[in-house]
C-alpha cells in the first residue's frame, strides 16, 4: 500500500525544504467567516494562493490590522490583500468588499448555488487554478473552519470527505484537522514545538473494522472503530511519527499549541 506522508510544517516560522514531504510545502489558503487563528499572518506569507470565502474577508478587514497594534490598519489591510473572494455574497460587507475590490481583489459572485458551501466553492477555485498543476497539486489550509455553528462545522467537516483527493486541512486556534483515506497508509510527522499531545482518530460515516497504529500512547491493534462504540480521542502523541492504516477513512485531528512564536 501506497505511504501518504503528512506535515504540520506550514505552522513553522520558516517552511523547511524536504523532498520527501514536497506536497506539504506548497498550499493555498482559505479564510472562512470565523475569528482568525493567531498564526494567520504566517500562514497568509507562505502562501501561493490567498482566498476569502465570503465573510472571510470582514475577517482579513478587521482582525488582521489587530495583529500589529502598532501599525497603521490601511497599511495592513493594504498588505494583506486577498487574490479572490468567492462564495454566495450573503456575509461580507458592501464596504469590505468595494475596498478589496478597488485594489485588485478578483470578486466571483455565485450566489445562484446554494447547494454546495462556500468552502466548496473555493476549493474547486483552486482545484482548476494554474497553480494547481497536476504534478504539484496545492494543499488547502482552511482557517476558521472550526467553531461557530455547528451545521457550517459539520459542512466543512464534509467538504473533507467530498474531495479525498485533495489534501484539505481545517484550522483554528485549538486544533486542525484533515482526512486519512484508506486508499493509503500514512505517516504523520509531528512538529512537537508546535502541536500536540493531544490527538484522535475519528471513522465519521462509516465503521473501522480495523485500524492499526504505532507512535501513540493508546495504540490501535486492528481495533474495530464505530460511533456508538469505540473511538479514539482524548490519545495522545509519543514520538515524532505516527503511522495509520485503516479499512475506513478516518479523521486526524491534534491540537496545536498557544504560542506567540507562530507569528511572522
Amino acid at each position: 500500500m501506497e505511504v501518504m506522508f503528512h506535515s504540520s510544517s506550514f505552522l513553522l516560522p520558516s517552511i523547511p525544504s524536504d523532498e520527501e514531504t514536497p506536497a506539504t510545502n506548497r498550499y493555498a489558503l482559505v479564510v472562512l467567516n470565523q475569528n482568525l487563528p493567531r498564526f494567520t499572518p504566517l500562514l497568509w506569507e507562505h502562501a501561493k494562493l490567498r482566498l476569502c470565502a465570503d465573510g472571510g474577508a470582514n475577517r482579513i478587514y478587521d482582525e488582521l490590522p489587530l495583529f500589529f497594534p502598532h501599525e497603521d490598519a490601511f497599511v495592513i489591510r493594504n498588505r494583506y490583500k486577498p487574490d479572490v473572494i468567492k462564495g454566495d455574497m450573503d456575509s461580507i460587507r458592501r464596504d469590505v468588499l468595494e475596498f478589496y475590490a478597488s485594489l485588485g481583489t478578483k470578486v466571483i459572485d455565485e450566489s445562484h448555488d446554494q447547494d454546495t458551501t462556500d468552502l466548496d466553492k473555493c476549493i474547486l477555485y483552486i482545484h482548476g487554478s494554474t497553480l494547481n498543476q497536476e504534478s504539484s497539486r496545492l494543499q488547502i489550509l482552511a482557517t476558521g473552519a472550526l467553531g461557530g455553528r455547528f451545521d457550517h462545522e459539520a459542512g466543512n467537516l464534509n467538504v473533507l470527505y467530498r474531495y479525498p483527493d485533495i489534501r484539505i486541512i481545517l484550522l483554528s486556534d485549538d486544533c486542525l484537522i484533515h482526512l486519512l483515506p484508506k486508499s493509503h497508509r500514512h505517516e504523520i510527522q509531528i512538529q512537537a514545538s508546535l502541536e500536540g499531545p493531544h490527538c484522535g482518530l475519528i471513522p465519521i460515516g462509516t465503521p473501522s473494522a480495523k485500524t492499526t497504529t504505532t507512535g501513540l500512547k493508546w495504540d490501535l491493534d486492528n481495533t474495530e472503530m464505530r460511533f456508538g462504540g469505540l473511538i479514539s480521542t482524548s490519545n495522545l502523541v509519543k514520538g515524532e511519527k505516527i503511522t495509520v492504516e485503516s479499512d475506513s477513512d478516518l479523521l486526524w485531528t491534534i491540537s496545536i499549541k498557544k504560542q506567540d512564536s507562530s507569528k511572522p
